[in-house]
């Protein structure tokens, strides 16, 4: 019987390690046919605002692996509604195609997968 892993990435793009983390374990997951989906939570949201200069603080751009996601068979991708409302973030101009969440459905959807990493 396969498992299911929801990968919740709550860390801004460069406030450290965790995002770049999140989306590795993702992409390895998606290589052996785990079903992964990953949450953008609170300021792991900002990982799908557009125009990023990461070369500003010296720091890889995620960009190139986030859209390696669905490559890799991870497609079911999800933010939460009021995490980007809190952060100004337009979710008609994200990176990447993502199903927006209300509080309500995010306790539906966790519930939904075996396992859950929080990053």
């Amino acid at each position: 019987m396969a498992k299911s892993m929801l990968i919740i990435s709550r860390q801004g793009p460069w406030s450290g390690p965790s995002a770049r983390e999140a989306l590795d374990i993702a992409l390895a997951g998606g290589a052996f046919d785990l079903e992964l989906a990953v949450l953008f939570l609170d300021d792991g949201v900002f990982q799908l605002a557009g125009a990023q200069q990461p070369a500003a603080l010296e720091q890889k751009d995620l960009t190139a692996n986030l859209q390696a996601l669905p490559l890799f068979g991870v497609d079911q991708l999800f933010a939460c509604q009021s995490s980007l409302a809190l952060r100004g973030i337009d979710a008609t101009r994200l990176t990447l195609p993502i199903d927006v969440l209300e509080d309500a459905a995010l306790r539906a959807l966790i519930n939904l997968y075996d396992h859950v990493v929080t990053l």
